[in-house]
């Protein structure tokens, strides 16, 4: 008993141009230099750098600020130290304004070259489609990284020039010195940067799912405040604590004289469990996606 089998045609090699390496296009470098330059970036960096001088002259019209029936709290420190003044403007800015520059770095990223029909040339360049994202989230993440440390460097030198270098003072008691202060700050630092990964993540699928820049940075920014909204609903209970918004504030918790790491350690892992699966829908939809701009 024998056996047909049908000749099978010899697969033609892809033909690929004399020193391409897929690794070595769209260096980092490039796309960082690329970001750098854009206005929104420098326009954001301006908006943080200015944010400690208008804090400062709002203290100085107003005066030193002071507890609320007998209270203290960590805003009532602002004028202790240049400690103090940086810890008090990561509190009034992590809430909300650096949201602002993570939604934008990760999701104007990918919809801007969208919305310029630049997109389709990048991955005739050829451009590897998970090399494209991985080089434009790792600039984005990075030039977020940036921001949130621009932030109370700029700070901590307005404040120690306008109130002195000296310990943080903590509302409920006790004073760290300044040089556990300066590695405690670094701790709210990376902690804030993890905590927004959420809306980095939310930021980034949506810059790969639509070619309005503006749509992406928006939407999550607002579904960045409906997170806040519902962790505000004391009526949800325990469901709240699988909300990213609920665990912002847990780095309070490491300016202690003993810091307590527990309510750090699982907004973090909320929070990277959120982003990485935004991630990966992210880089899962655009290896499908059909460009056409």
């Amino acid at each position: 008993m024998s056996t047909l089998t049908e000749p099978v045609e010899p697969v033609e090699p892809v033909e690929v141009a004399p020193g391409y390496r897929a690794g070595r296009t769209l260096p980092l470098r490039v796309e960082l230099v690329r970001q750098l330059k854009r206005r929104r970036t420098l326009v954001m960096g301006g908006v943080l750098a200015v944010l400690p001088f208008v804090l400062l002259v709002a203290f100085a019209i107003g005066g030193e600020p002071s507890g609320r029936d007998g209270r203290v709290t960590l805003m009532d420190t602002a004028t202790a130290s240049g400690a103090n003044f940086a810890a008090v403007n990561l509190f009034v800015s992590a809430g909300f304004l650096l949201v602002i520059p993570v939604a934008l770095f990760c999701g104007d990223t990918v919809a801007s070259e969208a919305s310029w029909s630049s997109l389709r040339y990048l991955l005739a360049a050829p451009v590897p489609r998970t090399r494209l994202l991985l080089s434009k989230l790792a600039v984005g993440l990075g030039l977020s990284l940036a921001a949130m440390v621009l932030l109370p460097v700029v700070a901590l030198a307005v404040g120690t020039a306008a109130y002195g270098w000296g310990p943080l003072q903590i509302p409920t008691g006790g004073a760290l010195d300044p040089g556990t202060a300066a590695q405690r700050l670094l701790v709210v630092v990376a902690y804030v940067f993890v905590s927004q990964l959420v809306t980095a993540g939310l930021a980034f699928w949506l810059s790969t799912r639509t070619d309005a820049p503006l749509g992406a940075v928006g939407g999550a920014v607002g579904l960045t405040i409906v997170g806040n909204v519902l962790d505000a609903v004391t009526a949800l209970g325990h469901w709240r604590d699988f909300l990213p918004a609920h665990w912002q504030f847990a780095w309070a918790d490491a300016v202690q004289p003993d810091p307590e790491w527990s309510g750090m350690v699982q907004g973090a892992a909320i929070s990277v469990t959120y982003a990485v699966v935004l991630f990966a829908l992210a880089f899962r939809g655009f290896a499908r996606k059909d460009i056409v701009s």
